[in-house]
């Protein structure tokens, strides 16, 4: 089974990558949805508590915590739609990639997704998904919450980098050309 995770800031295009991905017949585990989940778990509101739980899970549970509830929901995705590749979207932290590369080996395949702050505020401000998506100041506190777990590593650690400042289309063209295998490792 091929693992392609996807790492990149706010509004830089994971969610159009999961989406080409869906749309290609490859399955998506959205490590937020952990994160999510656990917020309904504890009766709190994913929109408001949505860092803090994140914060909470790598502090109660060590700070793989995601990574590792995700990895089951990766194997039955692919064993589910009986799938050669899965995509799983959100990677955040070092010891995320680290425990990816470790439980895949050679079968992950980091995708870096990046765009400017101001092309990525202008997308969230037209997402308008919660407060932090229309205030630029509120997003730059997402984003320093977010390299504060190290993104900006991984970023760098990434084995393809996508820049997402073209059109839409070709945006989707190049997320189809990693889905099938054909970049270049390093590219």
């Amino acid at each position: 089974m091929r693992v392609i995770g996807t790492v990149g800031l706010p509004g830089s295009g994971k969610g159009e990558a999961a989406a080409v991905a869906e749309e290609e017949g490859v399955p998506v585990v959205t490590m937020g949805d952990v994160i999510r989940a656990e917020c309904r778990d504890r009766g709190l509101d994913p929109a408001e508590h949505h860092g803090a739980i994140a914060r909470a899970l790598r502090e109660e549970n060590g700070s793989a915590a995601i990574a590792e509830r995700s990895i089951p929901l990766i194997e039955e995705a692919a064993a589910d739609h009986e799938a050669d590749t899965v995509l799983v979207d959100g990677l955040r932290a070092p010891v995320e990639l680290e425990r990816f590369r470790e439980r895949f080996g050679d079968e992950f395949t980091l995708v870096a997704i990046t765009a400017p702050f101001d092309v990525r505020a202008e997308r969230l401000g037209d997402r308008g998904r919660d407060d932090s998506d229309v205030d630029r100041e509120a997003l730059r506190e997402r984003e320093e919450r977010e390299l504060g777990f190290g993104m900006g590593e991984v970023i760098d650690a990434a084995d393809v980098t996508i820049d997402n400042t073209d059109t839409l289309a070709a945006f989707r063209d190049r997320v189809r050309t990693v889905l099938v295998g054909a970049a270049e490792v390093g590219e």
